[in-house]
């Protein structure tokens, strides 16, 4: 509608001044203006100044209808940051509300029980300082039930009258505490805070001393009765105590009655005040959406007031028209046609804005009329609020809701309370169960520190005994040490020779064994040398002595063969082994020669029968003899064919070790070789001798004995030393060794002991050990019973979160009411504003159809106008391109002029 109204002040001069917004509009754009470059427009054919004049403010309409949008747009969003802002004062302010509804309660709350406490210090100090008679007694009791009379009677009005009166104070306060919120600045609420604060402390103070003083009295009534003799204030303190019973439970039922009735009113006034502040707020609203109502009436009455002035001057301008284009009738007779259009055109839009303005006020008319009825509805409201019976109440759902609440709470609690005396039982049973637990520890700790006195002691007198033993054993041990150093080496000596002789006895005995055999052996061999004499004695001289010579040679052969048997059988075995018996042999060949000439000596001084006694001894000897060396070689043919299989054997289970047997034979039998030289050598220095012997006189022969008897006794001697020494040796190690194994027994004993003291030592450590264990048992018990203790002061706390979820759930149910009343606020809020919405949406469709159609008529009256100036006006081609250049200039000016815009 504002670019139809610009329209109309087309017959306006081209230089007038830009006209300006209306001055809201103007303050809302903003402050400062900000020149920007615009691009160049081209309007196209001007015919007249009018025409420019109309493009122009076509152009300037637009610019104003695209600031508006900006300006609608900007109007929107401040609405909505208001509309939250509005939002969120309410919240804090219910939530301020409920903070200081919930402070005022505890005041009063704390100021009735200071009157309480109050009361009753003042009746019980009237009580313990005025006389305990019968009558005072019996006035109190018709007081009291005279005073129960008033109360039952005047309770229904004092209830009505205190909701009446309570719903009073609390509106106002409530409103006063807003007024004074919206009125004071930060200091003065954080002054008035901390005097309200001070102010409750100070209560809280006063009730605590009054408790406090509460107290004392009680101990101090409690020690006076204990004070007096039992006897005489006996029945008088018994009748009061039974009359102060009943009296007490008649006040608890009663205050818990009046603590029901209160909590229940407060309840439904609390509900009827919230419902009165939601009432409110849509009124509030109501009023708001009324002003912004009068407001745009105002404005649209200032708009049609403008078009009515541009209305006139358009008239005025057309009736100047008329008057100054008459004379140019005959030449532009279209231009009046065109004037008489726009006229009627104006008009049309004149009566539609008259129409629109009275649909307006119709509608104003409506909406003042709804306000007024919002307006009864809300005191019918706040009538019914405040003459709201119970039953209403109840039969709400939001009733029901609590209701149900209230008794799943109070069933929970109800758990809660068995539950916490389930707790306690147990308490008490792990306490008793504890005591007997540590009674029995405790005895057993007692015998155990009995028994292990007893066994301390029993070891001392153990240790000492032991002690003294040793002592005992150690003097022993050096009185016996010292008589064996002095009877030592006397038994040492008596040993040695003892053992020296039993061995030269047993060695005697052996040579005289070997020494028969060689003898026989000797006999043998002269009865052979005598059978081959006696067989050789006619050949002559000369063969004896070759047959003597070849004799030996075929003995020696004889005993070759037996060695390299010997030696072959003894190859297997150790060399340690074959090297002694080889030794023996040399000794034994050695002491024969000596009875070889005995015999030889006395064998020629026998007679005849000798000899033949003595060759068929030697001659049955031999073959006897004989027999055993075949055997033996037998024998050794048999261990030889063994020891090869044992060497087959043993290669087979070894043949790592080949290789160093082999070298062992080697050794073995390079030294039985030499050996066996040796032997050889021995014989014929033997055979020697025996014909030296035979040749050598028998006192030569004697000495030759004498002497080798010397000898024998010189080395048996020096044999039997060298024993006698290794016998001390083996007497003084003997001794050291029973005097090393009397002390091991000593000190294995002394071991024993002492692995037998540690064992009751452990013992003991173990008894310490115990005791530890049973001082941290006394600890956990200390601990369990401290633990107890916290877990009854959870419980309490338990119990007073508790009460304190009770009164939360209380208040949350109050707040979801609260929320619910806002939620319905706000879902009405949005209802209207979607309907705001929906009836701006349809009016700004309807200006935007207008401005369709305005446009549409202006394209086709511009069109019609330069058809008929074509046809008309421009006959050459000359007048064409003159037009074109005035065109040309006025789209320069309207250059201009939006830059000057």
């Amino acid at each position: 509608m504002s670019g139809l109204g610009m329209k109309r002040q087309a017959g306006e001069p081209a230089s007038a001044s830009v006209i300006s917004p209306p001055e809201k509009k103007a303050n809302i754009g903003g402050g400062d203006r900000v020149t920007s470059l615009m691009e160049s427009i081209k309007l196209g054919g001007v015919a007249s100044l009018e025409e420019m004049d109309m493009k122009v403010l076509q152009f300037r309409n637009r610019k104003l209808v695209e600031r508006l949008e900006q300006r609608q747009a900007i109007e929107d969003e401040l609405r909505e940051r208001i509309e939250k802002l509005e939002k969120r004062q309410v919240t804090d302010d219910a939530t301020l509300l409920i903070v200081n509804r919930h402070w005022a309660q505890l005041d009063e709350n704390i100021q009735l029980l200071l009157r309480r406490l109050d009361g009753a210090m003042d009746s019980g100090g009237l009580s313990s300082q005025g006389p305990t008679g019968g009558e005072e007694r019996e006035r109190e009791r018709g007081e009291r039930g005279g005073s129960e009379s008033r109360m039952s009677e005047g309770e229904s009005e004092s209830e009505s009258q205190g909701e009446s009166r309570d719903r009073g104070r609390t509106s106002d306060a409530a409103v006063s505490f807003l007024a004074t919120l919206a009125s004071s600045s930060s200091e003065e609420m954080e002054l008035l805070l901390n005097e309200r604060t001070k102010g409750s402390k100070e209560a809280v103070s006063r009730l605590v001393s009054s408790i406090e003083s509460a107290s004392h009295h009680m101990h101090f009534i409690s020690a006076s009765l204990n004070s007096q003799d039992s006897g005489k204030l006996q029945e008088g303190v018994l009748e009061l105590n039974r009359e102060l019973l009943a009296e007490n439970g008649r006040l608890q039922e009663m205050t818990t009655y009046l603590h029901s009735r209160h909590h229940k009113m407060a309840m439904e006034y609390s509900e009827m005040q919230d419902r009165v502040t939601a009432a409110e707020t849509k009124v509030s609203e109501l009023e708001t959406t009324v002003e912004d109502l009068q407001w745009e009436a105002e404005k649209l009455r200032r708009r049609e007031q403008k078009l009515s002035k541009h209305l006139v001057e358009a008239m005025e301008r057309v009736n100047s028209g008329v008057g100054v284009t008459s004379s140019y009738s005959n030449v532009h007779g279209g231009q009046i046609t065109l004037n008489l259009q726009k006229f009627e055109s104006l008009t049309a839009e004149l009566e539609e804005n008259k129409e629109l303005a009275n649909g307006r006020l119709a509608e104003l008319e409506k909406l003042q009329q709804e306000l007024q009825e919002s307006v009864r509805e809300g005191e019918k409201l706040k009538l019914e609020l405040r003459s709201l019976p119970e039953e209403v109440v109840k039969e709400t759902p939001e009733y029901r809701c609590l209701q149900s609440q209230f008794s799943v709470l109070y069933g929970e609690s109800l758990q809660l309370k068995t539950q916490l005396g389930e707790a306690r039982s147990l308490l008490s049973c792990t306490k008793n169960t504890q005591l007997r637990q540590i009674e029995h520890m405790e005895s057993d700790e007692l015998q155990l520190q009995k028994k292990l006195r007893t066994e301390v002691i029993q070891l001392e007198d153990a240790l000492a005994q032991v002690r003294k033993e040793y002592e005992m054993l150690r003097i022993e041990f050096e009185q016996n040490l010292a008589a064996n150093e002095q009877a030592g080496p006397i038994n040492r000596e008596m040993r040695h020779l003892i053992s020296s002789l039993q061995n030269h006895n047993h060695q005697l005995k052996g040579e005289v064994l070997r020494y028969k055999r060689k003898l026989r052996e000797a006999m043998s061999d002269l009865s052979k040398l005598k059978a081959q004499n006696a067989a050789t004695a006619s050949h002559g001289g000369s063969a004896p002595s070759q047959q003597s010579t070849q004799h030996p040679t075929e003995d020696t052969r004889k005993t070759e063969p037996s060695m390299a048997g010997t030696s072959e059988g003894a190859l297997p075995g150790k060399r340690e082994a074959a090297l002694p018996g080889k030794r023996e042999a040399a000794e034994d060949t050695t002491p024969s020669v000596a009875p070889q000439s005995s015999h030889h000596s006395h064998a020629p001084s026998g007679g005849k029968r000798e000899k033949g006694s003595d060759t068929a001894g030697s001659s049955g000897t031999t073959g006897v003899e004989e027999e055993k060396e075949k055997e033996k070689e037998r024998d050794r043919d048999r261990e030889k064919d063994k020891d090869k299989d044992k060497e087959k054997e043993r290669d087979k289970g070894s043949s790592t070790r080949d290789d160093d047997m082999k070298k062992k034979e080697v050794d073995t039998v390079k030294q039985l070789r030499a050996e066996l030289k040796k032997s050889q050598e021995s014989q014929k220095e033997l055979r020697l001798l025996l014909d030296m012997y035979k040749a050598v006189p028998k006192e030569q022969r004697d000495r030759v004995a004498f002497m080798a008897a010397e000898r024998r006794t010189k080395a048996e001697l020096e044999e039997l030393r060298g024993r006698i020494k290794e016998l001390e040796e083996n007497s003084r190690r003997e001794s050291k060794r029973v005097a090393e194994e009397d002390a091991v027994r000593r000190i294995r004993g002394a071991e024993e002991t002492i692995e037998h003291l540690q064992k009751k030592l452990a013992a003991t450590k173990q008894v310490e050990a115990e005791l530890a264990v049973v001082r941290r048992l006394e600890e956990k018990e200390r601990l369990l019973q401290s633990s107890a203790l916290t877990l009854e002061k959870e419980l309490s706390l338990r119990s007073h979160a508790l009460e304190l979820h009770k009164r939360k759930a209380v208040e949350a149910a109050q707040q979801a009411e609260e929320l619910r009343v806002g939620l319905d606020h706000s879902q009405g809020r949005m209802r209207e504003a979607q309907v705001s919405v929906a009836d701006t949406r349809a009016a700004r469709e309807k200006e935007s159809f207008n401005l369709k159609r305005a446009q549409e008529d202006i394209s086709k009256l511009r069109r019609k106008v330069e058809k008929q100036k074509k046809v008309e006006v421009f006959a050459n081609a000359d007048e064409i391109l003159m037009e074109e250049i005035k065109e040309y200039k006025v789209s320069k000016m309207s250059c201009k002029l939006t830059h000057d815009f």
